[in-house]
């Protein structure tokens, strides 16, 4: 890992939190391509997700997620569960923005995707008894959207139509489908 990322990550744990957001940024851009650097902080990473602070565990599944199509020995396959039980943390700011990353853990693999549209099939379906469960539910469809976008796959778009198509309330219904219509 060279210099720069090494500083970003420090600057995380910085008092300064213009500086903490501007690193988190940074790094969150960096992670977007393939990095070679990944085993470098994945067990801090995941250390984070279950021992750190809200804003700790927010971001360590952002980037575990970024960084799952960085990973050639498929840790995110064992570690998914750690990561996907930040999607119903305590504090509703730091579940959602668990669950709109999810989706990226897909761009890894067929393994990987399988396994994350196992996931997010189950929270819309059972998800109903949970608090802000039709936030949730959108979360979900804008996850296959932007899924869909990345690998064109025709799986994940009639999947998400067929969410859509579960949910009994039109309100609900026209908003989810508002998504697929841009």
């Amino acid at each position: 890992m060279d210099r720069t990322i090494k500083t970003l990550f420090e600057n995380l744990k910085d008092d300064d939190k213009d500086l903490q957001y501007e690193s988190f940024m940074k790094l969150l851009d960096s992670t977007n391509e393939k990095v070679h650097w990944a085993y470098e902080v994945w067990d801090q990473l995941l250390k984070d997700v279950t021992e750190g602070d809200n804003h700790q565990r927010s971001r360590a599944v952002q980037f575990l997620c970024n960084l799952a199509k960085s990973d050639p020995e498929k840790r995110i396959l064992k570690d998914f569960p750690t990561v996907w039980a930040v999607t119903k943390d305590n504090k509703f700011v730091t579940a959602r923005h668990s669950l709109k990353s999810i989706w990226k853990i897909a761009l890894a693999g067929s393994e990987q995707k399988e396994l994350v549209l196992n996931q997010l099939t189950d929270r819309f379906i059972t998800g109903t008894d949970e608090k802000n469960y039709t936030l949730i539910r959108f979360d979900i469809i804008e996850s296959l959207r932007k899924l869909y976008i990345e690998l064109k796959d025709e799986q994940v778009k009639q999947l998400a139509l067929d969410l859509i198509e579960k949910e009994d309330d039109p309100k609900y219904k026209k908003k989810y489908a508002s998504v697929w219509s841009e």
